[in-house]
């Protein structure tokens, strides 16, 4: 037992110090990426610690990475924002987009400002602000400083919706004398599944703080905000009263080399499908311009979200917009999600099945393996085959869209098959609510609310 404690506290040590040293570098990097995204620039005190005055203290903070994890998030922080009236719930984010989806979600009801960097001065600084009795991370966000610090200070460590994949496993167990003692600071760890509460086993967690309370993801409804983004973007859609409404197939959340995917099948497709829009939507803003000229060296004519173009004969339309997406889903016919092309996992299916989409997926979605395993039980989703070159996906790609396009009763039953499976699977933020409220008796006023913007 000493020796692991010795091995953890020299671990700490070098990680404390290696990180200090690389602080330059580290904000050097983010001046770079304000070369194209200049948010990155601003408030970079935040990054240091100084966390945005004026500021209430002791209450919870919630760390939620970047636009994915706030609106996974967003049913839990509802409830603890009816649930602890008395306490300041403070959100933060490590991403700009992240900081604005925030800001549009919940605005003035929450404290929120950057994560600060894990540099032991910079977390000291952030925890001397702002005092919590509790810190909420999320699936695999694990910080050795700032995690250590908390548990010195006696704040309730919760990990909520943990997800480690066996290729994070095995590098995590690379480094596990700084890790499994890390882990084993959280009071309690709550997994998105079965498969994960065995990682995080396997990497060293206490299997008496450890739970399977289920999918977050799963907890998302239609909000008013959706609703009326939805009615801004459909009045750029209106069609002349001589043509039918075009239908719409959406490529979403996109990264390098999906667009070009995606227009090599859009441009196969419109050979029998003249009128069909493509709506493209970057992942990441920064790529935004890059994407244009892909679509305009592939001679296909192109509208921009940000110009507020009303489509007409448009082929391609590029939203280049931020918080857009959802309200997208509503408005598509069939849905791709990117990020399944590569490397990269994929990105969330289950925001356009709660719109009662049809969801294509390219071979990777190694992010969503539980909720790809309920989506295929259900018949719920189309994959394409395993790992092919570009051309042969573009193919396959473009092959289950002309199937879909020619039976519109698929279309439907894969639609609601996909929304029974969300349906099915909620009820997570309940649970985690009820963990957030065993650590801190006594100061929640547990009520049955429900998503804002769910009125079942």
């Amino acid at each position: 037992m000493e020796s692991i404690l010795v091995r953890y506290v020299l671990a700490l040590f070098f990680y404390r110090v290696l990180l200090l040293l690389l602080t330059p570098i580290l904000l050097l990097v983010l001046l770079i990426r304000s070369v194209n995204h200049p948010e990155y620039r601003h408030r970079l005190f935040e990054r240091l610690g100084f966390f945005p005055k004026p500021s209430t203290q002791g209450g919870i903070v919630v760390h939620a990475a970047s636009v994915g994890e706030v609106i996974a998030l967003k049913s839990f922080i509802e409830k603890l924002l009816v649930n602890y009236p008395d306490l300041p719930i403070t959100i933060t984010s490590f991403t700009p987009t992240g900081s604005a989806q925030i800001t549009k979600l919940f605005g003035q009801r929450v404290q929120h400002g950057y994560l600060p960097l894990d540099i032991f001065p910079c977390t000291a600084l952030f925890l001397h602000r702002l005092k919590p009795k509790m810190m909420i991370f999320m699936e695999t966000e694990l910080w050795p400083n700032l995690i250590s610090q908390c548990a010195r200070q006696q704040v309730k460590l919760l990990l909520i919706n943990g997800r480690l994949s066996k290729k994070s496993l095995t590098s995590y167990q690379k480094i596990s004398a700084l890790i499994k003692p890390c882990l084993n600071r959280f009071d309690k760890i709550l997994t998105q599944s079965q498969e994960n509460l065995s990682h995080f086993l396997q990497l060293g967690a206490l299997k008496n703080r450890c739970e399977n309370s289920g999918n977050l993801k799963f907890d998302i409804s239609v909000n008013e905000q959706v609703l009326n983004k939805k009615a801004e973007l459909a009045k750029l859609l209106i069609a002349e009263d001589s043509l039918p409404k075009r239908t719409i197939w959406l490529v979403a959340s996109t990264h390098e080399g999906d667009e070009a995917i995606a227009l090599a099948a859009f441009k196969t497709l419109l050979r029998q499908y003249p009128a069909l829009l493509l709506v493209l939507v970057p992942r990441h803003p920064e790529r935004f311009e890059h994407v244009a000229n892909l679509c305009l060296e592939q001679q296909l004519t192109l509208a921009k979200r940000s110009e507020n173009t009303i489509i007409n004969d448009e082929q391609v339309w590029l939203l280049d917009s931020l918080g857009e997406l959802m309200a997208a889903f509503a408005l598509s016919d069939i849905v791709t999600m990117g990020g399944s092309f590569s490397e990269i996992g994929g990105h969330n299916p289950l925001e356009p099945a709660l719109f009662n989409k049809p969801v294509i997926v390219g071979h990777n979605m190694s992010n969503f393996n539980e909720i790809m395993q309920q989506l295929r039980q259900e018949h719920a989703i189309i994959e394409l085959a395993g790992s092919t070159p570009a051309n042969e996906s573009s193919r396959q790609l473009a092959n289950e869209v002309d199937a879909l396009m020619q039976h519109p009763k698929r279309q439907q039953t894969l639609g609601e098959n996909a929304l029974n499976v969300v349906l099915k699977n909620q009820g997570a933020s309940e649970k985690t609510l009820a963990q957030v409220a065993q650590l801190l008796p006594n100061r929640a006023n547990i009520t049955n609310s429900k998503p804002l913007g769910d009125n079942s």
